[in-house]
């Protein structure tokens, strides 16, 4: 597997940042991430910890629900990115695969990836090629490509949006809470595919995701945010390995697994934030 850790490109830095939402309520507190080419870099959670915003500071879709980054930088190649539209990053070869999937309801399987090219001028040939590579990672997908996409599952929706991110050739994929909503094999093989398309295509990912376990099994490197800040980092197989990491966000410790109620209390007594 790739040590994402030792590449020598920083495709996206996030610098001390802050968000505040309707000018008064503060959502991420100086949070600083750095995603390096070619790995997969997990940004990880519970819910309302402030991963979705953050993704979408980075892909400026925060001006339509009346966001902004007040404070901080984000670059994309050395370049300030904040400042742009949702269109520009893409051009760039950003792709956000949207929290809850966003298929096109009443357009079929194969006409929502095709969406994914839209932006793209080389041509038919190229285009019909990468369908083909995104029927090779998603064979289900193939099945059911003549299928109107609102009556396909969750899976296959989830699916349906990263094949889409893959037609527009992306540099880079953020992708938001992948697990949700599926069932634990589908979980398994949607991140089976992320491995795959990051080994075989060289495509980067930063995914958020509340389902650490899962996450830190295939992430190079990981950050945890809490109420909007970052309070551990570092390569996943060190996090797997974390006595903090495994009590409060794999639900073990060194006396066996910890029920909920002796969960709940960690805010309290954690060492990363005394």
């Amino acid at each position: 597997m790739l040590d994402a850790s030792k590449s020598d490109t920083t495709l996206l830095e996030v610098n001390n940042i802050e968000v505040i939402y309707n000018h008064v309520i503060l959502v991420l507190k100086g949070v600083s991430l750095n995603v390096p080419k070619g790995g997969i870099t997990a940004l990880l959670g519970g819910n309302g910890a402030g991963k979705t915003t953050t993704l979408k500071a980075i892909s400026n879709l925060l001006k339509s629900e009346r966001g902004e980054v007040t404070k901080g930088s984000i670059t994309y190649r050395g370049e300030r990115v904040q400042d742009g539209s949702p269109a520009d990053l893409v051009r760039k070869g950003v792709i956000q695969v949207m929290e809850g999937r966003h298929c096109f309801e009443h357009l079929t399987v194969e006409e929502n990836l095709l969406t994914g090219a839209y932006t793209r001028k080389d041509g038919r040939a190229a285009i019909q090629a990468d369908l083909e590579m995104v029927y090779s990672y998603f064979p289900r997908l193939k099945e059911r490509r003549r299928s109107q996409a609102g009556y396909t599952s969750g899976g296959e929706q989830q699916m349906v949006a990263m094949g889409r991110a893959l037609m527009s050739r992306p540099e880079t994929i953020l992708l938001d809470e992948p697990s949700m909503g599926l069932a634990p094999q589908l979980v398994e093989q949607i991140f089976e595919i992320v491995k795959s398309v990051n080994e075989n295509e060289g495509v980067t990912f930063l995914l958020a995701e509340q389902n650490t376990n899962v996450a830190l099994r295939y992430a190079h490197y990981g950050y945890i945010l809490e109420s909007g800040r970052i309070v551990m980092d570092g390569p996943a197989a060190e996090l797997r390995e974390n006595p903090d990491v495994k009590e409060f966000y794999l639900g073990m410790s060194d006396e066996g697994r910890k029920s909920f109620r002796d969960v709940r209390s960690y805010r309290r007594r954690k060492r990363w934030l005394a």
